[in-house]
């Protein structure tokens, strides 16, 4: 038991730990308000050199394109046939992840294949397998581009 006028030990440790909360609370909003208005010299651009120059936006190139991926036919035939070519490449392990992501869109049994991928003998893979699958190469346009 307790002596008289003191507590008992749930309601000191109550108020430790009210106490300690209110401390942390008045230590970390000023420590949080002061890191975000102090500015950070090392994260700015440094204004005596020119900005680097960025790859151009190659929109206009691909506009050009005559076959895109939203002209896949939704026939349960191009369907089928498209994920048969796509089992087919992802199946083949020496193929680069470029080599896995090619596009390959299918409409009316005409397979068209695009993206870039590493080596033309890669591109040449491809073509074969999506060639087995629709039934010959006049059925195939291999689009691919070899990546420099």
């Amino acid at each position: 038991m307790c002596p008289e006028g003191l507590p008992k030990a749930p309601e000191v440790a109550m108020k430790a730990v009210r106490f300690t909360g209110r401390t942390l609370q008045l230590l970390a909003v000023p420590a949080l308000a002061s890191a975000l208005l102090i500015p950070n010299c090392s994260l700015g651009q440094d204004q005596n050199t020119a900005p680097t120059a960025t790859n151009p936006d190659n929109s206009a190139k691909n506009k050009a394109h005559a076959t895109t991926a939203d002209q896949q036919s939704e026939a349960s035939s191009d369907r089928i046939l498209t994920q048969k070519i796509r089992k087919s490449i992802i199946a083949d392990k020496s193929l680069s992840t470029y080599g896995h992501n090619v596009k390959i869109i299918t409409k009316d049994g005409a397979v068209t294949l695009k993206g870039p991928v590493h080596t033309d003998e890669e591109k040449q893979n491809i073509g074969a397998k999506a060639a087995e699958a629709a039934g010959g190469a006049d059925k195939v346009t291999n689009q691919l581009t070899v990546k420099q």
